[in-house]
């Protein structure tokens, strides 16, 4: 046995006791999880992310996917840890997007983002297969080049992957229809050389489904090929020793994801992964996407969310870790800063629009201004609408924006806007014109309509808690007005036909009519109730049922946190900051920023026993010294078991 083979040896132990260790970590009372984050729970990516690829270039990672019709198309992520990811660049803006269909299920399929040659790469499917080639992941991008193909090659289909070889030797994953499954070559120029390696056996029998969204990786020797099974689930794994056209070289592996075991996981059937990729220590992670579904509530319409996988090697079988809605040991990374993934705040002081904002279409795009009126964006709706809109990513929030519009005819609204992925269900909250200036939140027949004694600027606001939207309106945004009860909105949420039109629910702004100005958009409001049962991380908390509430209350003895993403508050600082609780014993809440080691403690809110569970009592705290978008924690105190109940959270001006 020599050293080199040793080392291996040795080296492949360590990383599979790392991830064990990781896994069995997790599942234990570890003191260390209840006073840090050192975990996450899925998704990392909410809101519609579908078909991801990953690409790790020494310290910083990056993703790409399906932008469909939403343009500038092929947003770009990057991220440190793998959890927290920010926008970066968007690949092909609408002027040099032409040949990409605009509608619903069309535009821009794959987005499989690559680095070899020395450059960055995207290779994207629109009306053919094409690439674009950068310096940097942040751009600038060259405008888009078709893939070259001939009759040997056949037609390059879509859901295309990129792998690269040990050897740096690149090679385009082809697939196209239910039963072609091909590897080419690619040369420096980015075109397909060399000759095909036909795979088509594969799927010849329809195993598989659609065998679709393939993609490879390279581990001891072998060859791994990763086929989704269609749309709505199933991931598969084959693997060689050898890139040859002969199945009888290939060993089919079966499923890819251990078996689910935890009932309450709302992401069954997750699919479509990146290419797993090894980190320093030895740990391997995948990503990938499912829609989302449990206890009989469907989130269909939020899109295809990405989560993360750690993936564990049983000798050289790869297994993906089985969806959980419980909380997983993060990778070995250092932080980075980055926020948790949510709508963004924007308050239109740059001279350019934010990555954050896309279009429902691409005649949207040359209607607005950000220098008509400084600090203000300025909607111009062609002979309908104008919109600019964002991906909708959470089930609890409240959305806030100032609005300037002089509506005195029916044609006249701008305000609030919702639409799911095929863009037949709306939300409009606005203000409009109906026998007088009038404040109107509108979902297919459900309406509810207040008069406007405010004039032309108006402050509107939509809560949105679960399925349900309610509306107010203000003359100061301050002082609230509600338009009463709340809409229903599980239309909206519900799977559509065509899983609808493949994208998810947006969120943003619009007008009709007439041109309307925006002083800023903000999706999280801090100064409104945030319901605590809207977290994005936790760790040793629980949901629990009380009355028509969801509340959150402690799982141990330990104690243990939530994490809420995107909280905006504004430019003024707090001056105070609130929880509604409920306790049936003493104990003091810590209340953090960003993170509970490297961020920031802001208060800690004394409780007092309350008389019950169901008995809420609001507790507050001086603050200051705070503003603008943070991530906003919860540390429940240690001690007995679901002692203390919190029912929101929310900051006081």
């Amino acid at each position: 046995m020599n050293k080199l083979f040793c080392k291996k040896f040795l080296f492949t132990c360590f990383a599979i006791a790392n991830v064990l260790f990781a896994f069995a970590q997790s599942n234990t009372n570890d003191v260390s999880n209840y006073q840090q984050v050192n975990t996450y729970a899925n998704p990392v990516l909410p809101g519609d992310h579908p078909d991801p690829t990953l690409l790790k270039v020494g310290s910083d990672f990056y993703h790409c996917g399906s932008s469909f019709h939403f343009t500038p198309y092929l947003p770009i992520y990057h991220s440190k840890d793998l959890v927290h990811w920010e926008l970066i660049s968007r690949v092909v803006p609408p002027s040099k997007g032409a040949f990409v269909t605009d509608r619903p299920s069309g535009g821009i399929w794959q987005g499989a983002i690559t680095y070899f040659y020395g450059s960055y790469w995207i290779y994207f499917s629109a009306n053919g297969q094409h690439f674009c080639k950068a310096n940097s992941p942040y751009g600038p991008w060259s405008d888009a080049t078709e893939v070259k193909t001939n009759p040997v090659t056949g037609n390059l289909g879509y859901d295309n992957a990129i792998f690269v070889d040990d050897d740096g030797k690149a090679y385009m994953v082809i697939k196209n229809g239910q039963k072609v499954n091909r590897l080419q070559a690619l040369g420096k120029d980015g075109q397909l050389t060399d000759t095909v390696i036909n795979l088509d056996w594969i799927n010849a029998k329809l195993q598989y489904s659609w065998a679709e969204g393939p993609v490879m990786c390279k581990r001891n020797g072998y060859y791994f090929y990763f086929p989704a099974g269609d749309v709505s689930g199933g991931q598969y794994v084959l693997r060689t020793k050898e890139l040859t056209s002969d199945s009888t070289k290939w060993e089919r592996l079966g499923d890819f994801f251990k078996p689910i075991t935890d009932p309450t996981v709302g992401f069954r059937r997750p699919n479509h992964i990146s290419a797993p990729l090894q980190l320093e220590d030895g740990t391997w992670w995948t990503i990938g996407q499912s829609y989302e579904k449990y206890d009989g509530d469907d989130w269909s319409g939020k899109g295809r969310q990405t989560s993360l996988y750690p993936v564990t090697w049983e000798g050289d079988r790869p297994w993906g870790m089985a969806p959980t809605t419980q909380p997983i040991i993060k990778p070995n990374l250092p932080q980075s800063g980055i926020l948790w993934r949510s709508v963004h705040t924007d308050y239109f002081e740059k001279d350019t629009l934010d990555l954050c904002w896309h279009f429902l279409s691409k005649k949207y795009v040359d209607h607005y201004s950000l220098t008509a009126r400084k600090g203000w964006i300025r909607l111009t709706p062609d002979s309908n609408r104008t919109s600019i809109v964002q991906k909708e990513t959470d089930h609890y929030y409240t959305a806030v924006t100032k609005v300037d519009l002089n509506a005195n005819d029916a044609a006249t609204k701008a305000g609030i806007y919702l639409s799911n992925g095929n863009q037949k269900v709306v939300v409009e909250l606005y203000t409009g014109f109906e026998n007088g200036k009038k404040i109107i939140l509108k979902l297919d027949s459900a309406v509810r309509i207040a008069d406007n004694n405010f004039g032309s600027i108006v402050w509107l606001k939509l809560e949105r808690y679960e399925h349900n939207l309610t509306a107010y309106f203000s003359g100061d945004g301050i002082k609230w007005i509600s338009l009463g009860e709340s809409i229903n909105a599980a239309k909206l949420d519900k799977e559509q036909p065509n899983w609808n039109s493949w994208v998810g629910t947006s969120l943003g702004l619009f007008t009709e009519g007439r041109p309307a100005d925006f002083d800023f958009f903000v999706c999280k409001d801090g100064f409104s109730p945030l319901p605590a049962a809207g977290y994005s991380n936790y760790y040793g908390i629980k949901k629990v049922d009380q009355g028509s509430n969801k509340v959150v209350t402690t799982s141990s003895h330990n104690g243990g946190w939530l994490m809420i993403s995107g909280v905006e508050f504004s430019k003024k600082s707090p001056a105070a900051v609130e929880i509604i609780a409920s306790a049936n014993a003493a104990g003091k809440f810590e209340i953090w920023l960003d993170d509970l080691k490297n961020g920031k403690l802001i208060a800690t809110i004394p409780v007092t026993e309350t008389g019950g569970d169901n008995n809420w009592k609001a507790f507050s705290k001086s603050i200051k010294n705070i503003a603008g978008h943070h991530d906003v924690f919860i540390k429940f105190p240690a001690g007995k078991e679901s002692g203390q109940y919190v029912k929101s959270i929310r900051f006081l001006q």
